[in-house]
């Protein structure tokens, strides 16, 4: 059985002597941690224990919904699937979206916790697998009801309108797009800012991070059918082998960005999956290869995407293949645009952040080429000012083994993953109801 420690001194710890936190506000956030913890903490196992995969967020939206409702929010449910949005009117003021991603990865859970997911699904293509929270959407939806709780218990000290977004699918790219298909901001007051975190596998836990710029790349899934003319391994030379073909293709793809590409200009591209032939003394008809595109402008993203194009049809050419059989290039829609935050506003929100736990507390963390659809709730009609910003949750003793013994903590999509629950919960949700407060003026 989980056996629960008392964190209320951490709580009381965190926030007692620094400024901003002294504010009747931010005292109000304090009181509804200290308050609320055992009940977060038994949200935050409940979610840990029943992740859903993505596009099957069924009871987890159901949940989102009741914690929101309970508050006193109106909910508008099924926004591009098991999306929702909760919206709380508090007098005249600006708009301040909070989104939370909710889904699961397919990756059966290592980490031997007392509240280690059990669950078990069906994937995309079929196959029974395990699932688990291994990316930390538990923690973030445990936050973001954590917030919304503090916020409420606040609301005599802000003036606006909250919007709270929990998206489905945010692990294969679809969900935020899927929501906005579906008419999001048309059916919720339009933002004025949109907020966000994501927790960091090796950020200390009671810290937070932050970038003023580009903080996760876009995301294009690119795949390539190369086609050759198949025969028996004993005669290559009756025949073009696809293999082959392929090998050239992708030692030529690595050339791109060590030698097209700006060196100053952040890009990756990974092939991350090859498939051809059935047998030792076949040569194939084709091989089909699966890329993931990296980048953070849309010049060199066009530019990655042409040079592909280009390198692949001259090889195949030159192999002896006629223009009939060149390789089928496909990107997979919708893609993931990059992450950019609003200057201006993460600096501010920056400041609000090093007032309330020290600047010690507060990390500028490089860009990140790992993507992320938050970056749909900019790219609207009126673009919205947006900042994510990072949730420390590696534990002091974790981080110090990991330092004596040189063994790297588990990173996100582990099996092993396990965030520092406490302080990182109660971190969370004081930075985001600060960063809220800071704008609902």
């Amino acid at each position: 059985m989980y056996k629960k420690k008392s964190v209320l001194p951490a709580i009381v710890f965190l926030l007692a002597s620094v400024a901003y936190a002294q504010t009747p506000a931010m005292k109000k956030v304090a009181e509804s941690i200290a308050t609320e913890q055992a009940s977060l903490e038994q949200l935050y196992r409940y979610l840990h224990e029943h992740p859903e995969l993505s596009v099957q967020e069924e009871k987890t939206s159901a949940r989102m919904a009741q914690e929101l409702k309970q508050l006193g929010f109106g909910v508008i449910e099924k926004i591009g699937g098991y999306g929702l949005a909760g919206i709380l009117k508090n007098g005249d003021g600006p708009v301040v979206l909070i989104r939370t991603d909710m889904d699961a990865l397919p990756l059966e859970e290592k980490t031997a916790l007392p509240y280690a997911s059990k669950a078990r699904g069906i994937n995309a293509a079929g196959q029974e697998v395990g699932i688990m929270h291994a990316c930390g959407h538990d923690l973030h939806m445990s936050v973001f009801i954590g917030t919304a709780r503090a916020l409420v218990h606040a609301r005599k000290h802000w003036h606006g309108t909250l919007v709270m977004v929990a998206q489905p699918s945010e692990e294969n790219g679809f969900g935020a797009e899927k929501m906005f298909s579906n008419g999001l901001y048309g059916k919720i007051p339009y933002p004025d800012v949109a907020l966000a975190l994501h927790n960091h596998a090796t950020l200390p836990a009671g810290s937070v991070g932050y970038n003023p710029g580009n903080f996760m790349a876009s995301v294009d899934m690119m795949n390539i059918t190369v086609r050759g003319q198949g025969g028996h391994g004993a005669a290559p030379h009756q025949t073009i082998d696809p293999i082959v073909l392929s090998a050239q293709m992708i030692l030529a793809f690595q050339t791109i960005v060590s030698r097209e590409i700006n060196p100053l200009e952040p890009a990756v591209i990974t092939v991350g999956s090859i498939h051809g032939g059935t047998v030792h003394n076949i040569i194939s008809d084709e091989v089909k290869l699966q890329l993931t595109l990296r980048s953070y402008s849309p010049a060199v993203r066009k530019q990655i995407i042409a040079s592909i194009g280009n390198k692949a049809k001259h090889l195949a050419l030159q192999a002896g293949l006629p223009e009939t059989k060149l390789p089928e290039i496909t990107i997979n829609e919708p893609r993931v645009p990059a992450t950019i935050n609003d200057k201006d506003l993460t600096l501010k929100l920056v400041n609000v952040f090093e007032t309330t736990f020290g600047k010690d507390r507060v990390s500028e963390i490089p860009s990140a080429m790992v993507g992320e659809d938050f970056s749909w709730f900019a790219l609207q009609q009126k673009k919205v000012p947006l900042c994510m910003f990072w949730l420390g949750t590696a534990g002091a003793e974790a981080l110090k083994t990991s330092q004596q013994t040189g063994k790297p903590l588990p990173s996100l999509h582990a099996a092993t993953f396990a965030p520092a629950v406490n302080p990182s919960l109660q971190t969370g949700i004081t930075a985001m109801s600060a960063a809220a407060l800071s704008l609902l003026r």
